[in-house]
């Protein structure tokens, strides 16, 4: 057998991490933004600590399904713009209480790929501190919420050899 080629093949995760911070009672704006042209098969939104089939928000068959949300995200959870249009599948948690905070993702698949092609998490903080929010909303004006943007390389590596 002999080695006849090498090829390298590098695949880009970009995901958005984000930090929000509100009072207890006020309306949490969970962003994410999704492909503008691809047609939204699934839409999940969970937090971290909660079981993998309890959701804070499912989108599914197009439509939103609450039976699948966890108790307590049950009618305080909506797409900031129910026809996604352009990719905008940010969804608005009202009524904030202490026990929401956590860190939510964000997965979208669409139609094309069949699979996850992007996902953004936000960390939200309920607090009662007037100086958190008040710094928060300072730089909301200097353009949003603190943005950090990760990615993850992820090698695939194919070897072809022939005989």
């Amino acid at each position: 057998m002999s080695f006849e080629g090498f090829f390298s093949l590098w695949s880009f995760y970009s995901g958005d991490l984000r930090e929000l911070i509100v009072n207890p009672g006020q309306d949490a704006p969970l962003q994410c933004q999704g492909p503008r042209d691809a047609e939204i098969t699934l839409l999940e939104w969970n937090r971290a600590d909660l079981k993998s089939d309890d959701y804070v928000f499912l989108y599914r068959n197009q439509r939103p399904y609450e039976n699948y949300q966890h108790e307590s995200f049950k009618g305080r959870v909506n797409l900031m713009d129910p026809s996604m249009k352009d990719g905008n599948v940010s969804v608005t948690l009202r009524n904030v209480k202490l026990t929401d905070t956590g860190t939510y993702k964000c997965q979208i698949t669409t139609k094309e790929t069949e699979s996850v092609v992007h996902e953004c998490s936000i960390s939200l903080k309920v607090t009662t501190s007037d100086k958190h929010t008040k710094e928060s909303q300072a730089e909301s004006k200097d353009g949003g919420e603190k943005d950090k943007c990760l990615s993850v390389i992820i090698p695939v590596l194919s070897v072809f050899a022939y005989y």
